[in-house]
């Protein structure tokens, strides 16, 4: 058995750990933390012809200033039913109407509501320590497996040291991106 093949399992669980983190990045980035945000209602969807669609794609989002956001539907017939899923998706906030487009106030966040969002991001923060971990695990698995086909000892020890070095990076980069998610989402 080739070292190669260790080399590319180890290659593989980076870059499943670089996507736990981008999905990470991802996740937080639709969290409010007080000022305008349009990417919070990428996850918002509006029925569009008989399909759920992601209200940015319905609509133009605008955010006039830091407290103010402006939801311009493409048809007008769109605005009942995006300030219906606006509701429906409970972001705390309470969609006005003029016939031509949908604004929304931004309101403060309460002590609570940033307690409430802290919270959910460390659960997001750990969902990707286990995906990290997971990656982890299945390099050990393949190179025990490997060392049962012939590849060297010693070979399978030192990518272990290699992806528990990997492990740790990945989960302090992780730990970073919540302290500074948290320290955003707490600043008044």
């Amino acid at each position: 058995m080739d070292i190669s093949v260790s080399k590319d399992c180890i290659a593989q669980a980076k870059e499943k750990m670089s996507k736990a983190l981008a999905h990470l990045d991802d996740a937080l980035r639709n969290f409010r933390a007080g000022k305008a945000n349009p990417a919070v209602f990428n996850a918002v969807m509006v029925d569009y012809y008989g399909s759920p669609t992601p209200v940015p794609q319905v609509s133009s989002i605008t955010t006039p200033d830091a407290k103010t956001i402006l939801i311009q539907p493409w048809e007008k017939k769109l605005i009942a039913a995006i300030e219906k899923a606006i509701m429906d998706a409970n972001l705390g906030f309470t969609p006005q109407n003029n016939g031509e487009q949908i604004r929304i106030n931004i309101p403060a966040l309460t002590e609570d509501r940033r307690k409430e969002l802290v919270k959910q991001a460390k659960t997001e923060g750990e969902t990707a320590k286990v995906s990290v971990r997971n990656a982890r695990r299945d390099v050990i698995d393949a190179h025990k497996k490997y060392q049962k086909e012939g590849l060297p000892e010693d070979v399978c020890k030192d990518a272990e040291a290699v992806i528990q070095k990997e492990t740790d990076a990945f989960n302090k980069k992780i730990d970073e991106v919540i302290a500074a998610k948290e320290k955003e989402i707490m600043t008044v």
